[in-house]
């Protein structure tokens, strides 16, 4: 055993074309690392709809440049089985570490394989490349990102012609083509031959933006905006000057670029202590609302003054918010939201005789909504211009809040104001998590098994009319790992994070609300039954 996997390690060497990590396995095999080895070749980095995520290294459990080269090849011979070999790949890449080299590798391959490509002229949001495929007719897209993940992790995301991301059974059909590439020797690497774009894609994804807002609407609203060490800062900031709305405050220490996050443990802005920063410039400028981006700007966290103190509004409270704004200004088409999201929007879809749709979670499906006009899930995405962008689009989001605000604003009027009405019109629908960061991955899969061996009867005191075991699929919904249970007034979802080693546990109340003064009151039964879901629930899924 230990013999084979020092063979495999040095296969692995002989054939990695980068230093960086041919030196880092170098040291392991000569220092005989058994067991840093064995878990750098347990198997190979899976690739899933989520693409490839993890984290850099030598070796095939980490993300490096010869398993992009891999990835890269299977997905060009997956297209040219499709009938597109000779079609166009558009590469897109965020600011992290080895980003650009494995942006370069994939165009490459590409280009070596007979399909053309071309890459963005530099680290951009990853709403660019996501626009930049269908505005260049390409057959697919790759973007170099691991989004809001540690600094230590890279991915790569891949979208087909349709500019959205993949699903089954495109993913399967890819891994497979990946998995019989026997060496690279046999991936020809070309120096030269794809196109680097200039800036006419940005100008046109620009151009789009302005197309979320209405005409004539007030631009008013101060914001103070984090880019959160990513590369949302330029984009947002032209989009805001295009808009005419006043010049986004910056946080200047999260404002550049910067592989390494340095004044965040996670650059994701619903981790704690994130916006820490950005509430502390807020203090200083108090303006209207502050804006966050994650690091590759397709998601945006919005933030209010609550009785004085800067609190940031959950991704559903903006999910309803925008929903509200889009049917006001007579939006028509279907608002579809992934199973973890609030089930106000339905609620609001309804009422204004619009069609609604529930998904699977993640854009890939959202984005897939029949006659799509807006989508957004909780973990802070939003679609709200799909026929330009079909994922979320964290820029494009933060426009149209603060158009919003805007208006609210000339009414004397605030976020929070609406999100009252809202409450008081469909009932107040409030959302938490339980989520549970692991080391062990197989802590995740006994809750799981506790949970479908031995289903809770009640949560909090609620009953469950029905419990849902979504492996098998639904009417509506293909298979998926996660449990649905629904509740008197309530509803909870258990599931394992398709791209963290994470449980989640997505959970809502609904508590009715007969006038604007009975608030306080549903806001405090509401929080006690969030809370005593949370502590039932835990204790089932023995977490």
């Amino acid at each position: 055993m230990h013999d084979d996997l020092i063979a495999r390690a040095k296969a692995w060497l002989a054939e990695d074309p980068d230093a960086e990590t041919r030196e880092e396995l170098a040291e392991l095999i000569d220092a005989g690392e058994v067991t840093e080895l064995a878990a750098r070749f347990a198997g190979t980095l899976q690739f899933g709809t989520a693409g490839l995520r993890g984290e850099l290294g030598a070796g095939a459990m980490r993300m490096n440049r010869s398993v992009v080269i891999r990835a890269a090849a299977g997905l060009a011979a997956y297209l040219r089985k499709k009938g597109q070999g000779d079609g166009l790949v558009v590469v897109g890449y965020d600011a992290r570490h080895k980003s650009a080299d494995f942006a370069r590798d994939t165009a490459a391959v590409m280009t070596g394989a007979g399909l053309r490509a071309a890459v963005l002229p530099r680290p951009l949001p990853t709403p660019v490349l996501a626009y930049a495929i269908r505005h260049l007719g390409a057959v697919a897209g790759v973007e170099v990102t691991a989004s809001h993940n540690p600094p230590r992790d890279n991915g790569y995301k891949v979208y087909l012609g349709d500019g959205s991301q993949i699903v089954p059974p495109a993913d399967a059909e890819i891994a497979a083509e990946i998995d019989a590439i026997v060496s690279l020797h046999d991936v020809p690497r070309p120096d030269a031959g794809w196109e680097t774009l200039d800036d006419s894609v940005l100008d046109a994804y620009l151009a789009r933006t302005d197309a979320v807002l209405a005409e004539g609407s007030p631009r008013t609203a101060r914001t103070v905006y984090t880019a959160m060490h990513g590369v949302g800062k330029d984009v947002l900031l032209a989009a805001f000057a295009r808009a005419g709305f006043p010049e986004p405050a910056l946080v200047a220490e999260q404002a550049e670029p910067d592989p390494d996050f340095p004044t965040v443990a996670f650059p994701n802005p619903e981790e704690p202590g994130a916006m820490d920063l950005a509430f502390a410039k807020a203090r200083e400028t108090d303006p209207d609302l502050v804006v966050a981006n994650d690091p590759d700007a397709d998601r945006c966290a919005v933030a209010v003054k609550d009785a004085g103190e800067w609190r940031m509004l959950r991704g559903d409270e903006v999910g309803s918010l925008l929903a509200a704004h889009l049917v006001r200004r007579g939006a028509t088409g279907t608002f579809a939201e992934s199973i973890v999201s609030s089930s106000l929007l339905g609620r609001i879809a309804e009422k204004a005789g619009l069609s609604y749709e529930e998904t699977l979670t993640g854009f890939k499906w959202i984005a897939r909504a029949e006659g799509l006009r807006y989508g957004y899930e909780e973990a802070l995405g939003y679609c709200v211009d799909p026929d330009g962008v079909r994922d979320k689009d964290g820029i494009t989001a933060a426009l149209l809040i603060t158009e919003l605000a805007s208006e609210l604003k000339e009414e004397g009027r605030t976020l929070l104001d609406l999100l009252d009405d809202l409450a008081v019109e469909h009932g107040l629908h409030a959302t938490d998590q339980l989520s549970v960061r692991v080391q062990d991955l197989s802590v995740i899969a006994d809750a799981m098994s506790r949970l479908r061996e031995r289903p809770p009867t009640e949560l909090a005191g609620l009953a469950i009319t029905r419990a849902e075991d979504l492996t098998k699929g639904t009417e509506t919904l293909p298979p998926t790992d996660g449990l649905r249970y629904t509740l008197d007034g309530a509803r909870v979802i258990v599931r394992p994070s398709g791209t963290e080693p994470k449980l989640k546990c997505y959970l809502e109340v609904v508590v009715p609300v007969a006038a604007h003064a009975d608030l306080p009151a549903a806001r405090a039964r509401a929080t006690e039954l969030l809370d005593a879901i949370k502590r039932d629930l835990s204790a089932a899924a023995g977490i």
